[in-house]
């Protein structure tokens, strides 16, 4: 009889094993995500927003990207994906100003990746604004039209509203992402790049059940 007993003990102790290995990850706040330091602006109240902070100078940025390309085409239609470049140096923010001025000129899709590119896998040296503009020449885009459009009213205005987002956001580092402008997570609390993708998930569909 013991040993029936020891044998049924056994067999209820592996299937809780291998229920707990099938049971999805729960995402603990203060965790695997946190508030963000102070509640942020958002673009419409009618969807949640979900922010990417990154810079195409972060190496993990770089690796991130791919993930973040096929991610964003399983998000709901009440989701909207914002990339906001982080500035936590001068040559972030001419990184920024080139970023927002893609997106004024409609090159953005041309340049994202082949920046990007030229950084991590060219080893490129980008920092300065001459430099980007010289890069952006090379891409077939006209060089005047992009430098003017870099230093506009409209780009300036988006560069220093990414600059305040870095600095109250309460991000440490990139690439991290915001929900809603109320939580923020990254690759290291979450657990891996594909995990933090999974953590915003989560927090979508939280945010989702609280409208």
């Amino acid at each position: 009889m013991k040993k029936i007993v020891t044998a049924v003990s056994a067999i209820a102790g592996l299937l809780l094993s291998f229920t707990t290995m099938a049971m999805p990850m729960a995402f603990v706040e203060g965790v695997h995500y946190h508030p963000t330091a102070q509640r942020l602006a958002t673009s419409d109240d009618k969807v949640i927003e979900v922010v990417e902070l990154f810079s195409y100078s972060c190496p993990h940025c770089f690796r991130l990207d791919p993930l973040v390309t096929e991610w964003k085409k399983t998000l709901p239609e009440n989701v909207k994906f914002v990339a906001v470049p982080a500035i936590f140096r001068d040559s972030w923010l001419q990184l920024a100003k080139v970023f927002y001025a893609a997106e004024s000129t409609g090159d953005l899709k041309k340049l994202h990746s082949v920046i990007f590119n030229a950084i991590h896998v060219e080893k490129r040296r980008l920092t300065t604004e001459e430099q980007l503009l010289d890069f952006v020449a090379e891409q077939g885009i006209d060089r005047d039209t992009f430098e003017k459009a870099m230093n506009s009213f409209s780009v300036k205005s988006k560069v220093k509203k990414a600059l305040v987002m870095s600095q109250t956001s309460g991000i440490t580092g990139v690439p991290s992402m915001v929900v809603n402008g109320k939580y923020r997570t990254d690759a290291p609390a979450a657990g891996s790049m594909e995990e933090m993708l999974k953590a915003v998930d989560f927090l979508i569909e939280q945010e989702a059940a609280g409208q």
